[in-house]
């Protein structure tokens, strides 16, 4: 594959666990927790391409609504996650952030993110950001009142978003037949390239990263522009 027709940030909207362990006669948690390996698996191909950002949707602020139990499994899965990790964070050089409404997780959980970011921060390779508790909406309305509060200087709104400091997303996969973003980075969003794929997110391995990839490498991104200006820039002559 062309490296250079690589996008620099991928986003993942990772669905299907629960109808995934449906279909094999077992609970949702059960899904979810096969999910991770799918996490996994992703993780370590976005190293091995060289991809700089990899960003999971992973707990949205409306799943919050979900059934208690699911919700405390989740947030368990969450904490286990991070503790496993760690070690492959710091041999792999990956860089680890959250991103999300913190203020509704648990303090332990709170902790455990924090030493995770603190231990990783001077990474320099993949930046793994992990969606938790998160929502597009409430991200834009944070931002509009950190921007108002500082009297709506001069400079871009995206300063205050929470994805500050990291750049927008050029490929956006969605997994398990969807085909919305449910409020995912929705400012972030204007311009990123979306592909769908039937597959379930637990059976979304290296090999169906490769695929949504190569799709990726095959559109042309005109940003507004014509085909002839795209071409004429991506030559490096004007």
């Amino acid at each position: 594959m062309d490296k250079s027709r690589l996008p620099r940030h991928v986003a993942v909207i990772m669905d299907g666990n629960g109808r995934w362990a449906g279909l094999r006669g077992k609970e949702r948690v059960y899904g979810h927790h096969e999910g991770a390996e799918s996490v996994r698996a992703c993780s370590e191909y976005a190293v091995e391409t060289g991809i700089e950002y990899l960003s999971f949707f992973a707990f949205s602020e409306e799943n919050w609504k979900r059934p208690e139990a699911e919700v405390t499994e989740l947030m368990h899965l969450m904490a286990v996650s991070i503790l496993n990790e760690r070690p492959t964070f710091r041999k792999n050089n990956i860089r680890f952030v959250v991103i999300g409404n913190r203020s509704r997780l648990s303090d332990a959980l709170n902790r455990d993110i924090d030493l995770a970011m603190e231990e990783t921060s001077g990474n320099t390779g993949l930046t793994l950001v992990v969606f938790l508790s998160y929502s597009g909406k409430w991200d834009i309305e944070q931002a509009a009142l950190k921007f108002a509060a500082a009297g709506a200087p001069a400079g871009r709104f995206g300063d205050y978003l929470a994805t500050a400091g990291i750049p927008d997303p050029d490929l956006l996969i969605r997994t398990s037949g969807e085909q919305r973003i449910s409020n995912f980075m929705l400012w972030q969003c204007a311009y990123t390239e979306f592909y769908f794929t039937d597959v379930l997110w637990p059976d979304f391995r290296k090999t169906e990263f490769r695929k949504a990839l190569e799709e990726y490498a095959s559109r042309e991104r005109r940003f507004g522009k014509t085909g002839e200006q795209v071409t004429i820039e991506t030559n490096g002559s004007k």
